[in-house]
């Protein structure tokens, strides 16, 4: 399964818990998660999409560890 297909998969897993869901694809910061997912009764989550053998840059985990002391959830997910 493609990154792309994964990315649908989650996205559609995150609607259908009632998440408003955005794809970040352009922002002022690199290495941000790809998508937002938006509820209003918890913090916003971010969700970084990797393929199940895919590595977690170092600026990744620097922007993952980032948004989680500003008090948002953030996931890996791989689809499994």
């Amino acid at each position: 399964m493609t990154e792309q297909q994964l990315q649908a998969k989650k996205i559609k897993q995150l609607e259908e818990e009632g998440f408003y869901v955005i794809k970040l694809t352009t922002t002022n910061k690199n290495g941000i998660p790809d998508l937002i997912a938006l509820r209003s009764d918890r913090p916003a989550l971010f969700v970084e999409v990797k393929k199940p053998k895919g590595k977690v840059s170092p600026l990744q985990r620097y922007r993952i560890k980032e948004l989680q002391n500003y008090g948002f959830d953030v996931e890996v997910y791989r689809g499994l």
